[in-house]
């Protein structure tokens, strides 16, 4: 099973693909996190991923569907959740392409809606664990009154500095500038399913079930 999550910051994908990865085996493909991996291992692929944000220039797309093919052929999974990729047309294009070259398909598409003043809200009360990254909400899950993280113990809580509503609007108006066309192109294969990205964490993960049964 591969599936790719789309939806805003703040959405909830990280969540909900944190649940996917516990309950089903699956792995979760993150750009950022693949970049920082390839890096530092030595690698090929990683000596190009160094040199090219060593330089300070813009990663490619055939860089990162190289990383992506690494991590098909070398990790043992019951699918990949693709996080932050594909962003472009192009890029849906050659995912489409490498998963066919590697035997494998995308089997669904999970679009988390979200209404943007309600999203604004729930952002700007976020806060973390700076250890496990456990997510806090002011309103809806308060950071223990010990001051103690529930997951791990740690103490250490942080605010994202751009989480506040005039940076969370230009996120989100970039969003869906660049996924809008990735959503029709989805939806024209008969792939995307829609879901509320708002509702309780366990609501929402048996929606992303169902969209995936």
């Amino acid at each position: 099973m591969n599936i790719i999550l789309l939806g805003p910051p703040g959405a909830g994908k990280g969540t909900q693909a944190r649940i996917l990865v516990e309950e089903h085996g699956m792995v979760q493909l993150s750009t950022g996190d693949m970049l920082r991996a390839a890096k530092e291992s030595g690698t090929e692929m990683g000596d190009i991923v160094a040199d090219v944000m060593a330089r300070g220039a813009l990663v490619t797309d055939d860089i990162v569907i190289g990383l992506i093919r690494e991590q098909l052929n070398t990790v043992n999974a019951n699918g990949f959740i693709f996080d932050g990729f594909p962003r472009t047309l192009a890029q849906a294009d050659a995912l489409t392409n490498l998963l066919a070259a590697e035997g494998e398909s995308l089997d669904a598409v999970v679009e988390m809606e979200v209404d943007d003043d309600a999203l604004v809200a729930r952002i700007t009360a976020r806060s973390t664990c700076g250890d496990c990254g456990e997510v806090y909400n002011d309103n809806t899950k308060p950071q223990p009154a010990d001051g103690k993280c529930s997951n791990c113990g740690a103490s250490d809580f942080r605010r994202r500095a751009d989480d506040n509503e005039e940076s969370l609007r230009t996120r989100l108006m970039e969003y869906y500038k660049k996924t809008s066309p990735l959503i029709g192109y989805y939806y024209a294969k008969g792939m995307l399913t829609k879901i509320d990205g708002l509702g309780e964490i366990a609501t929402v993960k048996a929606a992303i079930d169902k969209a995936l049964s």
